[in-house]
């Protein structure tokens, strides 16, 4: 049986941005888990749900965040699982500052991150998919 794949959102706001995956999760039949932790007002909560993980019933989380971007980076700093960020296209820079963030993470703190908005989303989602399954898409 594949790992499943964790993603997590800052805000249950998100949740129709991270339908995207999910639909291809369904449609592709691979397991994952939704939750909702938002870095900055429920830290504690987070980090407890990230270091009780259990061991090797995931193989990737996929963080989706907007503005500051901290949840990737929380989250990559708790974990040894590969942590991929999603920058949401919100805010005045439209997603911009999101990705900065993501792709300035200091050294020891690894998040691959995907492009910014619902293609980034996708693109998430088909490199969960490759680590699951070990299979390519064939393109």
């Amino acid at each position: 049986m594949s790992k499943k794949v964790l993603l997590i959102s800052g805000s249950q706001s998100d949740e129709i941005f991270v339908k995207t995956a999910i639909d291809l999760f369904e449609e592709w039949k691979i397991s994952y888990d939704y939750k909702v932790f938002s870095a900055h007002r429920n830290l504690k909560e987070l980090t407890k749900f990230i270091e009780e993980l259990p061991s090797n019933e995931y193989c990737v989380i996929i963080a989706v965040a907007g503005l500051s971007a901290a949840l990737p980076g929380v989250i990559a700093s708790l974990t040894n699982l590969p942590v991929v960020g999603v920058p949401r296209d919100v805010g005045p820079l439209n997603g911009i500052d999101a990705l900065l963030s993501m792709v300035q993470m200091p050294s020891g703190v690894p998040v691959a991150t995907m492009g910014i908005g619902s293609s980034g989303m996708k693109n998430a989602a088909y490199f969960a998919k490759r680590l699951t399954e070990g299979e390519k898409d064939g393109r």
